[in-house]
C-alpha cells in the first residue's frame, strides 16, 4: 500500500472513531505498529490528528463544537465525493473552497495536484493545501474569526472575494430542495458561498445524501446556478427530475 493512501485510510478510521489505539490500527490494516507509529508522526505534524498514548485522536484545533462533529459524520461518504471532485479540477487553475467538512476532504485529495490557485475563507483548508509538495498558491481571506469552524467571514471576506476570478467554486452546503435549491444553516456561510459563485466560472456543489430535501435557514443559490453536483447516492426521484431539469450535471460519487 502506498504511503499517502495509507496515512489517507489511517485519518478515515480515526475521524470515524474518533479515538484509537495502534494496535486496533495495525490489525484493521494488516500494517506493523512500527509503520503505523511513524505514519501517525507525520500526520501529527501536518495537524490532521493528536498522537495521545498508545494511539491518536482528532486534533483539539477542530473544537468541541459543529465542526467536529461534522468532520465524523458520513465520513466514507464524504471522501468519496471529495475523491471524485478532485478529477474535476485540473493543473494551473483557480478554485474557490468554502468551510465545510466534506470541503476539507476535498482539500486533501486537492494537495496532490500541481499549479493550482486556492482562495479559501477556512484556515483548515489553507494549512492543508500550503502543507502539500505540490507548488500550489492559497490566499486565505481575511476577516472575523470563527474558532468553532475554523473561517473567516463577513464584510472583508466578500470584498476580498470580488477581487478574484476563478475557474470553480467548489462548496459544501446544509441542505438541497427542489424549490429553493441550495441552502446553509449559517447566513455567514451563506454569504460567503454566494459570493464564491459570483465570481466563478462553474459553481460544483459537494453534497451527501443526508443532504436532499432538506431545508436550511439561508438561501444560497436556485438550481440553475449549479453547474454540476458530487453526491454519494442518487437524489430521491422529484428532486433528481429538478435537478435535471435545471440544467445540472449530477455525478455519482465512485469509491
Amino acid at each position: 500500500m502506498k504511503v499517502d493512501i495509507r496515512q489517507a485510510k489511517i485519518l478515515e478510521i480515526i475521524r470515524e472513531n474518533k479515538q484509537v489505539q495502534v494496535e486496533y490500527l495495525a490489525e484493521i490494516l494488516e500494517i506493523s505498529r512500527e509503520t503505523i507509529r511513524r505514519d501517525l508522526i507525520v500526520l501529527a505534524k501536518k495537524g490532521q490528528v493528536l498522537k495521545i498514548h498508545g494511539g491518536a485522536s482528532l486534533p483539539n484545533i477542530f473544537g468541541e463544537g459543529s465542526f467536529q462533529q461534522r468532520l465524523s459524520d458520513n465520513v466514507s461518504a464524504k471522501i468519496q465525493i471529495a475523491k471524485t471532485a478532485a478529477l474535476k479540477v485540473k493543473p494551473g487553475e483557480t478554485v474557490f473552497i468554502d468551510t465545510g467538512s466534506t470541503t476539507l476532504y476535498f482539500a486533501e485529495k486537492l494537495a496532490k495536484i500541481s499549479g493550482l490557485t486556492i482562495v479559501t475563507n477556512s484556515t483548515e483548508i489553507a494549512k492543508t493545501i500550503s502543507t502539500g509538495q505540490n507548488n500550489n498558491r492559497c490566499f486565505l481571506l481575511g476577516g472575523e474569526y470563527s474558532a468553532d469552524n475554523s473561517q473567516t467571514f463577513g464584510t472583508m471576506v466578500g470584498t476580498q472575494i470580488s477581487s478574484f476570478r476563478a475557474h470553480h467554486a467548489i462548496l459544501t452546503i446544509g441542505a438541497l430542495d427542489e424549490r429553493t435549491g441550495v441552502m446553509n444553516f449559517n447566513i455567514e456561510e451563506a454569504q460567503v458561498a454566494r459570493a464564491m459563485i459570483a465570481q466563478s466560472q462553474s459553481v460544483t456543489i459537494l453534497v451527501d445524501g443526508s443532504k436532499f430535501n432538506k431545508i436550511a435557514s439561508f438561501e444560497v443559490c436556485p438550481l440553475a446556478k449549479i453547474n454540476q453536483i458530487i453526491c454519494d447516492v442518487r437524489p430521491p426521484e422529484k428532486l433528481y427530475k429538478a435537478i435535471k431539469a435545471a440544467g445540472v450535471n449530477i455525478i455519482l460519487a465512485q469509491d
